[in-house]
């Protein structure tokens, strides 16, 4: 997915949120339950922006409908390097409705946990902000 990469890869969250479909479902690589929603998808996406360094995109697969992509990614958190897989499914409108994260090694997912972990309220509040209306936690 072109657009969606190109977005993350240029810091663009407004856009990435634009590319998520109202009934998107998150599935985190550290926590079992999925997030439904575009509110606390795009949340969770802008804090993952903030824990991720050295953030950068290797490769790109698409399904041969075009509507699977597994975009395929290198980061750090703290001292810890990992590697990691965005699979996303987009809808019949070219939305992304499906989002599901994969990282490794297991080090890499429990710095990832532990740096979300310490985010999650404030992710909450975003999320409930952005979908209320009553605008963007800063």
């Amino acid at each position: 997915m072109r657009a969606f990469r190109e977005a993350v890869e240029a810091g663009d969250l407004d856009a990435v949120e634009a590319l998520l479909a109202e009934d998107v479902v998150f599935s985190s690589p550290v926590v079992f339950k999925p997030y439904p929603g575009k509110a606390i998808t795009a949340a969770i996406l802008r804090a993952v922006s903030q824990v991720f360094e050295d953030f950068r995109y290797e490769r790109a697969l698409t399904g041969a409908d075009g509507r699977d992509h597994a975009l395929v990614f290198r980061a750090r958190v703290g001292d810890r390097e990992l590697t990691g897989c965005d699979f996303l499914h987009v809808n019949e409108e070219g939305l992304i409705d499906e989002f599901t994260v994969m990282v490794r090694p297991l080090s890499g997912a429990q710095a990832l946990a532990e740096a979300m972990g310490a985010r999650f309220d404030r992710i909450v509040e975003d999320a409930e902000a952005r979908s209320t209306g009553t605008g963007v936690s800063p």
